[in-house]
């Protein structure tokens, strides 16, 4: 592109940062520690990994012709937060009422196929898959869920922080009864 020309269209792919690099090991050391937070119902800690301005959403997913689209139904969300609705659900989560998730679930988060794109200085996006098992009462299946997230993680005081997340789940049909569980 040359100075001055705004009608040209900038085609560079954003950078990946390479495998094994510092900001890949540590965004992988975040999304790790953060799956064991989860499964472990610390779900206070968790509130510590986010931004106040966070955002964290999961579209509704449609079966859909290739030509029709990826599938997400536009404005339509299995759940849509900011910051301080999650702090409300872990309040609900952590009360002694909370029918839903008592006893509570015993969930597994599995993070792999973990891309990095450089942002800003202080942002990176990150793409990830999610394999979530969960078990509830004796029940000997699990409910399975599967998925990829689009986050953007933020460097605050000098440690990430997850800023946004979208995540879009495979199944058009969840194979769980209630979305009491953090993804």
């Amino acid at each position: 592109m040359t100075a001055g020309d705004e009608s040209a269209v900038d085609t560079r792919q954003p950078r990946s940062v390479p495998y094994g690099s510092a900001t890949y090991l540590e965004v992988m050391a975040f999304l790790i520690e953060e799956a064991a937070i989860l499964d472990e119902d610390r779900f206070h800690d968790w509130l510590a990994l986010l931004t106040p301005d966070v955002g964290y959403r999961m579209p509704v997913r449609r079966t859909l012709l290739r030509r029709d689209g990826l599938g997400h139904e536009p404005g339509s969300f299995y759940f849509e937060e900011d910051a301080s609705s999650l702090a409300v659900r872990v309040s609900r989560l952590t009360d002694t009422n909370a029918w839903a998730e008592d006893p509570p679930s015993r969930v597994r988060r599995f993070v792999a196929n973990v891309r990095v794109i450089e942002g800003g200085s202080d942002e990176v996006e990150v793409s990830s898959y999610l394999l979530v098992l969960r078990n509830r009462w004796s029940n000997p299946s699990y409910d399975i869920l599967t998925a990829q997230r689009r986050d953007l993680l933020r460097r605050m005081t000098g440690e990430w922080r997850l800023a946004d997340r979208t995540v879009h789940v495979d199944q058009a049909v969840l194979g769980t009864p209630n979305l009491a569980i953090f993804l």
